[in-house]
């Protein structure tokens, strides 16, 4: 058994109360490897509180337990250990977060290429299709039996963090995983649906809106598109109807990475990046002090849209026109 994996395995049994927590605007991963977690810690009879600081996405709404999830710290009470999932660094789960918990410990489970390794126990591989897969691998050495919801849970973590197997990360050990979920039970077009076709229209009313900002420079090889609150006010619809937008100029022929800039503040814009491979997305965010993956990262800037646009677009020509590239 892992040593990493050994060590948190001691420090649950251990202990009775546990809160998982993960990053702002979650995703699947997010949210599916929190759950699958949650209902593992419950099978071994612990207190568990599942937080996220923003409500779960409309899209992941239908996983088991989802609607368990509380978004204040208020009167939480103690916790002997406190999980941070999918997260490289304690403010991705929201300003002032370590100052509100009460715990004895951190436990960091996370796979991300930049990692702050801010827990008392880390378990980070940066080669793992998802967290959730992390998590699967964690309750396999627990006293529980993988039951269907915690299998659905953590498939949909795959599904989302590979693109349905269409990322580099689409490993082995994805592939596998994937089939033992659904020998335990969980039917792939059930999550597909509610993943991927159960769209609200407001979202493509949205999108139409978006698709009108594309722009595309440095010789068809970085493309962009903008989302700005009057965009969302205009259509009812809110950050999470954003997720995957990023992937509509990523498609482009020619295009090496893409990016969706989100106003998110006055004068505050964040820039989710998505690479094709050529280029380290993660090492371009952790310029402007954000962070992630090879190919999918995200950071913060200040400045009107056109400037933040212009940046972020020549933040990747650098990296392209080096002779290192």
């Amino acid at each position: 058994m892992n040593n990493k994996i050994q060590e948190i395995v001691e420090r649950i049994k251990s202990g009775n109360r546990f809160l998982i927590a993960t990053h702002i605007n979650p995703d699947g991963d997010a949210i599916g490897s929190a759950l699958a977690l949650a209902i593992a810690l419950e099978k071994m009879s612990k207190e568990v509180v599942v937080y996220d600081r923003d409500p779960v996405p409309y899209q992941f709404r239908f996983l088991p337990t989802a609607d368990r999830v509380v978004n204040t710290l208020e009167n939480v009470g103690t916790f002997d250990a406190a999980f941070v999932l999918d997260c490289s660094e304690l403010d991705r789960v929201g300003q002032g977060f370590s100052q509100k918990v009460a715990t004895k410990s951190w436990i960091n489970i996370d796979h991300h290429l930049t990692n702050e390794n801010f827990a008392h126990v880390t378990l980070i591989d940066k080669d793992a299709c998802s967290t959730g897969y992390l998590v699967y691998e964690l309750a396999k050495a627990l006293p529980v039996e993988i039951t269907k919801d915690m299998a659905v849970n953590i498939y949909t973590t795959i599904i989302v963090d590979t693109g349905s197997f269409r990322y580099s990360n689409s490993s082995n050990d994805a592939f596998r995983t994937a089939g033992e979920m659904v020998d335990l039970g969980v039917s792939p077009w059930d999550v597909a649906m509610h993943v991927y076709e159960n769209q609200p229209q407001k979202r493509l009313e949205l999108l139409s809106r978006v698709l009108n900002t594309l722009e595309v420079a440095q010789g068809g090889q970085v493309a962009s598109v903008a989302v700005t609150k009057e965009m969302m006010k205009e259509t009812g619809t809110g950050p999470d109807e954003t997720d995957g937008f990023v992937n509509y100029p990523r498609s482009i022929e020619g295009v090496e990475v893409a990016f969706l800039v989100r106003e998110v503040g006055d004068m505050e814009y964040k820039i989710s990046y998505r690479s094709k491979g050529t280029v380290n997305v993660a090492a371009v965010c952790q310029t402007f002090g954000g962070g992630g993956h090879k190919n999918a990262a995200g950071c913060i800037m200040k400045g009107t849209l056109a400037e933040v646009t212009t940046r972020a677009t020549n933040a990747v020509y650098e990296v392209l026109k080096s002779p290192c590239q």
